[in-house]
């Protein structure tokens, strides 16, 4: 059975549903493979290269051996070990700040719906600025433009000071807190449920700051840089050692050995940038959504957005 979800456009993340080992072994979409596809013919080249000029180089006296490359291979392991994790870290504080704000949403919505069950028109304009608070930092961290959402979700009398902000995330924080304001002081909301809701504002404040961190901080360039050409060498030179002892199957075990040096350093820079659109990234706009639908129907407005299922590849935005 496929896995309901949200989807539009044409990058998304993979999500897919249980499938036997030995179809998985000849998965196409969503792998690496495609993205290091180029670097593995070099490498091929490069061990047929190895093969055909082998009795040539020897008579040199030229002799690589496998044994520092063992050696070699274990630490480059280890180190791509420790960026594999950094990046999948990166990858889960990312879901799981977007899992938190989904739950201060629905706490605000819940808390404004119980006091003012006789103002269904002021919920329903906090409704929208908590909606398009998700769509607005979607759109900050991919760097797209949010102007559409902000047009179709949020009230009219806030709508001109968001647009005019080149933070729009943070300025509607700035609204939801200004209507939080305007109730106390309509006495509406007493100062215990006000201290309440403004807790959770915070902690949507302490989200959009951990998002943007992630974001606007990569891992260290110089350590991902010093791996990268690590990576590179080995790949480069393990064919002339192996080729002494393998000869014509130097190609096959070098290939082998060489996807999975680069696959992993691969994933580790698709996962490091969780908010992007390649295959492993969160799918944001199926998060948007899923709160959208959620939101509106706690305020009782219909129609809910349609819910659309992944395409035959899996796909989620």
């Amino acid at each position: 059975m496929l896995i309901p979800s949200f989807i539009s456009g044409s990058a998304a993340m993979i999500v897919r549903p249980l499938q036997h080992w030995f179809p998985r072994l000849f998965s196409w979409h969503g792998a690496v493979l495609s993205k290091i596809l180029f670097r593995l013919s070099l490498n091929l080249m490069m061990s047929i290269f190895a093969v055909i000029c082998f009795q040539w180089y020897e008579t040199l006296g030229i002799r690589l051996t496998t044994a520092p490359f063992s050696l070699l291979g274990v630490a480059i392991a280890i180190f791509l070990g420790f960026r594999n994790s950094a990046s999948y870290a990166r990858f889960v504080e990312a879901r799981t700040l977007w899992g938190s704000l989904l739950i201060a949403q629905r706490s605000l919505l819940r808390q404004a719906k119980g006091v003012l069950r006789n103002d269904p028109l002021e919920v329903s304009r906090f409704c929208a600025l908590l909606m398009a608070f998700s769509w607005s930092l979607k759109h900050q961290l991919r760097a797209t433009d949010d102007s559409e959402d902000v047009q179709r979700l949020v009230p009219e009398q806030y709508r001109a000071q968001v647009l005019a902000s080149p933070f729009r995330a943070n300025r509607l924080l700035l609204c939801l807190g200004s209507w939080l304001a305007d109730r106390r002081e309509e006495g509406t909301i007493s100062d215990l449920l006000y201290n309440a809701m403004d807790s959770n504002l915070n902690e949507m404040a302490h989200i959009l700051g951990g998002c943007e961190r992630i974001s606007s901080t990569p891992i260290p360039f110089a350590y991902s840089l010093i791996l990268h050409r690590t990576v590179y060498l080995f790949c480069t030179l393990l064919p002339f050692a192996l080729v002494s002892d393998l000869h014509a199957m130097t190609p096959l075990v070098s290939v082998f050995i060489s996807y999975t040096f680069l696959s992993l350093e691969s994933l580790a820079e698709e996962l490091e940038e969780p908010f992007g659109t390649a295959a492993n990234d969160l799918p944001l706009n199926a998060l948007c959504t899923a709160t959208e639908r959620l939101l509106k129907e706690m305020d009782d407005r219909l129609p809910l957005p349609a819910v659309a299922k992944p395409d035959g590849r899996y796909n989620l935005i």
